[in-house]
């Protein structure tokens, strides 16, 4: 078994590592921009030479750092095969903002100004081989902030996710993390993915986007809605509608296309191109 000793700016409590495929770090952050100490896990390859491309993969809504492990135990697998960093944070069901009603639900902030410095300076990560994508709420999460923040990411992938929030607002707790939409109509218009492609080109060029989501799905509309929308602003992008519905066997049939969509990505900017 590999063990690190990680020590963090951010009071990290504990970090233990296992190996499988690929060496597994399971870390605890404590932050005054979350409600709850953030468990996360890191899969690093075996055999990793210099600056790495790093993936961070969000949760969904009722998940943390072990659901993408869960719905795609073969993770640590690709991992070795890409020669990928892939970095698993706990949504702790904060739907990745920052909350206008909560003052310790900034997770936004968090991962941001906290998380990805800490991630880039204990291990060997290539910020300009950086990407991030998730599932339902952590594919919200993913697009929105690679969106928000291109100097972070050069890709950004959503599987599906839920790019359009304010047909659901009176589910999955959302309004106590956003707030009710009649008393925070700026906030609610603007928190989504589809709210964001208006001027996009112009401020996130180079962004690379892929997304998709079943056919059978409840998110399936909102993310038709989502690619109609950039096609309309001519924004280059990969969307994939195919049967399927919301659930695990999907989001792990998934997560190959995104990883290859990466890997195509991360391989071209080593190129120079």
């Amino acid at each position: 078994m590999k063990k690190r000793l990680l020590i963090s700016a951010l009071a990290l409590l504990g970090c233990v590592a296992a190996a499988l495929a690929a060496t597994i770090d399971s870390c605890s952050y404590v932050s005054p921009l979350l409600p709850e100490p953030m468990r996360v896990k890191v899969v690093v390859p075996d055999a990793l030479e210099g600056p790495a491309p790093v993936v961070y993969l969000l949760n969904g809504y009722d998940g943390n750092c072990d659901q993408w492990l869960g719905t795609a135990p073969e993770l640590p697998d690709y991992a070795d095969q890409y020669g990928m960093i892939f970095v698993l944070p706990s949504g702790q069901d904060t739907w990745y903002v920052d909350s206008p009603v909560r003052s310790d639900v900034k997770m936004r902030s968090f991962l941001v100004d906290e998380l990805i410095p800490s991630i880039d300076k204990r291990y060997p990560t290539d910020p300009k081989r950086r990407a991030v994508t998730g599932l339902s709420m952590g594919g919200h999460g993913a697009l929105t902030l690679a969106m928000d923040h291109p100097e972070l990411f050069v890709a950004a992938g959503s599987t599906s996710g839920g790019v359009d929030l304010r047909p659901f607002a009176g589910r999955w707790n959302l309004e106590k993390i956003m707030g009710k939409p009649s008393e925070h109509p700026e906030f609610w218009s603007g928190v989504s993915a589809v709210s964001k492609v208006k001027g996009l080109a112009d401020r996130a060029p180079e962004l690379k986007i892929i997304f998709d989501c079943g056919k059978d799905d409840f998110f399936a509309e909102v993310n038709n809605s989502l690619h109609e929308a950039m096609l309309k602003e001519g924004i280059p992008h990969d969307y994939i509608s195919r049967p399927g519905r919301h659930a695990h066997s999907y989001w792990r049939n998934a997560l190959p296309y995104h990883l290859l969509f990466f890997d195509k990505v991360f391989k071209q900017k080593s190129e120079g191109k």
